[in-house]
């Protein structure tokens, strides 16, 4: 993206690239996963999307399931020898799922019917069996894009979140978790963005859609010349830093 860019269209242009600008997890993650399994036979990632996690666990499992109620989303995910993808819903997975070691979601869980879940995590899941729900927060910026950016998140974009995102800006604490959990570790996103990156990361949000539709472009204008100000050269790779936050239990 050059210095003179304009910004007037650009939340109306990087919101259909979804795969390209979502955070990747650190392949800490993926090891961190596969450990608390008994056995690294199966692994099941469900409401997989573009199949960010799924590929993760296919560097630690011998065979990989990614399930996603979206066509479009199953039809971006990249594709790997060890993971099929399956057109599903969390609420009703195929009847020959079974012997998972592993199910995990990741950045899903908030959308799901829980209680219809959790059933079928019990059914399809190998004995010992591990359940981790994953989510990440709210990114945090360099201190002098910092203020600028929670002041878009929180009270302007704010009021266009559904109600389900608190969950994740919760960090899943007050999620249902009928299950024998498990401390986790710190963990957390670490990348180097130009300002390309962050803006088309924020065009993939709902709530930056929803905006739009209700005739708030100009809110959206006015945070991108802000932030593009105080980031200077577009060019130039920032800090971002997203929390990982963990619900594991025993099935």
């Amino acid at each position: 993206m050059s210095d003179n860019v304009t910004f007037n269209n650009w939340f109306a242009q990087g919101g259909s690239d979804y795969a390209r600008y979502r955070p990747e997890y650190p392949a800490a993650l993926g090891t961190y996963l596969a450990n608390l399994a008994t056995d690294r036979a199966k692994a099941l990632d469900v409401g997989c999307g573009t199949g960010q996690l799924t590929g993760l666990l296919a560097e630690h499992f011998a065979s990989v399931v990614g399930t996603d109620p979206s066509a479009s989303q199953l039809a971006s995910a990249e594709p790997h020898p060890a993971v099929r993808y399956v057109l599903s819903p969390a609420e009703r997975l195929p009847d020959d799922f079974a012997d998972f070691n592993l199910i995990t979601v990741a950045q899903a869980a908030h959308w799901f019917d829980l209680d219809a879940f959790y059933r079928e995590a019990r059914r399809v899941s190998a004995p010992g069996g591990i359940l981790a729900l994953i989510s990440y927060g709210v990114m945090r910026l360099d201190d002098e894009l910092q203020q600028r950016f929670q002041t878009f998140y929180y009270d302007e974009i704010g009021p266009y979140w559904p109600a389900e995102r608190q969950l994740v800006d919760d960090g899943y604490r007050t999620l249902m978790f009928p299950f024998t959990e498990i401390p986790t570790p710190a963990m957390s996103i670490n990348l180097a963005w130009p300002l390309e990156g962050l803006l088309g990361y924020i065009s993939t949000w709902s709530a930056v859609k929803k905006a739009q539709d209700a005739g708030k472009s100009m809110l959206l204008e006015a945070f991108s010349q802000d932030i593009r100000r105080l980031w200077g050269n577009t060019e130039t790779l920032r800090q971002i830093v997203w929390p990982i936050n963990m619900r594991v239990g025993a099935l």
